[in-house]
C-alpha cells in the first residue's frame, strides 16, 4: 500500500512536470514537436537605388544666417522592405560629379539603431554645420572663409552616396564641419 501511494506521488508529479513544461512549450502531452525550418532572415540594407533623398533647412537651426541645420529625407521608393543603419559622411558638392566634392569633419551625435524602412516609407537625418555669421556674404566666427555649396553628397553605411540640394537655397557652413545625428524613423525639427 505504502509503495503504491509513491508510485502515484511520483506519477502524479511526472504529469505535474510534463503539464507546466507543456504550458511554457506550447506543446500538448501527446503531440509530436516538429523541427523549425524556417529562420527570419532581417531585411537587407536598402540600395542606394531604393532611395530617393531630399533636403530642406531645420526649423531649429542654429543662430546666424546660413544654413545652419538641415533635414536629409530618405524614402524607400522600392517595393521591399530595407534597413538603414549609422551616421552620415557629408561632403560638399557643385551640381557636377559627386565623386568630385569636399568631405566634411562629421562629428556624430547619438547612438545608432536600425530602422527598417517599408515601402514608400520614410527615415531622416539631422545636419547641424558651424553656422555662417552677418548679412550679405557673412563670414566664420574662426576667421576662416564661409563655403557655399549647391549640393551635398550624403553617403549611409551599406545604402551609397546621394547628391541633394537643399529645396530652400544652397548649403552654406564654416569651418568645413558638421554635426550629424545618425539614422532616423522619427523626423527632427
Amino acid at each position: 500500500m505504502r509503495q503504491s501511494i509513491g508510485i502515484r506521488r511520483a506519477a502524479l508529479a511526472t504529469t505535474a512536470v510534463t503539464a507546466v513544461a507543456a504550458a511554457v512549450t506550447g506543446i500538448l502531452p501527446g503531440t509530436a514537436m516538429a523541427a523549425s525550418t524556417t529562420t527570419s532572415t532581417p531585411p537587407p540594407a536598402c540600395p542606394a537605388s531604393a532611395l530617393q533623398v531630399s533636403a530642406w533647412q531645420a526649423a531649429h537651426p542654429p543662430v546666424g544666417t546660413g544654413t545652419g541645420a538641415a533635414v536629409v529625407q530618405f524614402t524607400n521608393t522600392s517595393g521591399r522592405t530595407c534597413v538603414l543603419k549609422g551616421h552620415p559622411t557629408v561632403a560638399g558638392a557643385g551640381n557636377g560629379s559627386p565623386s568630385h566634392n569636399t568631405p566634411l569633419t562629421v562629428t556624430p551625435t547619438g547612438r545608432a539603431t536600425t530602422v527598417t524602412v517599408r515601402p514608400h516609407h520614410k527615415a531622416w537625418v539631422k545636419l547641424t554645420f558651424v553656422q555662417v555669421q552677418g548679412e550679405g556674404d557673412g563670414y566664420c566666427v574662426s576667421g576662416k572663409t564661409p563655403k557655399a555649396y549647391p549640393t551635398m553628397v550624403i553617403g549611409l553605411p551599406h545604402s551609397g552616396k546621394h547628391q541633394v540640394a537643399l529645396n530652400d537655397g544652397w548649403w552654406a557652413e564654416c569651418d568645413n564641419k558638421v554635426t550629424v545625428t545618425p539614422v532616423s524613423s522619427v523626423k527632427p525639427s
